[in-house]
């Protein structure tokens, strides 16, 4: 299957072609829900990258607010290949292991 799929969510389509099922471009999974950006913290794992970003939490008690990260697994398509360092956007999908809900869709920076 080498034709495109336009997974509705804004986002350049990769240059490469993959055979990966759970590709969102050139496979079957389809995407829903929440998208995010973050840093890849961690390529170790095969077709898996930990991604992590940043947000501000309030803290009412105090009038001030916290810094606070979030840490996720997700599948990284042949397509697209993020590496360490790079900054990525993340979309929903349906669990596709025990700890794995999110798919990277693009390249956002690469360092």
């Amino acid at each position: 299957m080498s034709e495109t799929r336009d997974i509705g969510i804004e986002v350049e389509n990769p240059e490469e072609v993959c055979d990966d099922d759970n590709c969102p471009f050139h496979g079957t999974l389809p995407v829903r829900g929440r998208a995010f950006e973050g840093e890849v913290i961690s390529d170790k794992n095969d077709k898996t990258v930990t991604v992590q970003w940043s947000y501000s939490h309030k803290l009412p008690k105090y009038e001030r607010y916290e810094r606070r990260n979030t840490k996720v697994t997700a599948h990284n398509p042949e397509c697209i290949d993020a590496k360490m360092g790079d900054t990525v956007k993340l979309a929903e999908c349906r669990p596709l292991s025990k700890t794995k809900s999110f798919v990277v869709v693009e390249k956002v920076l690469s360092d």
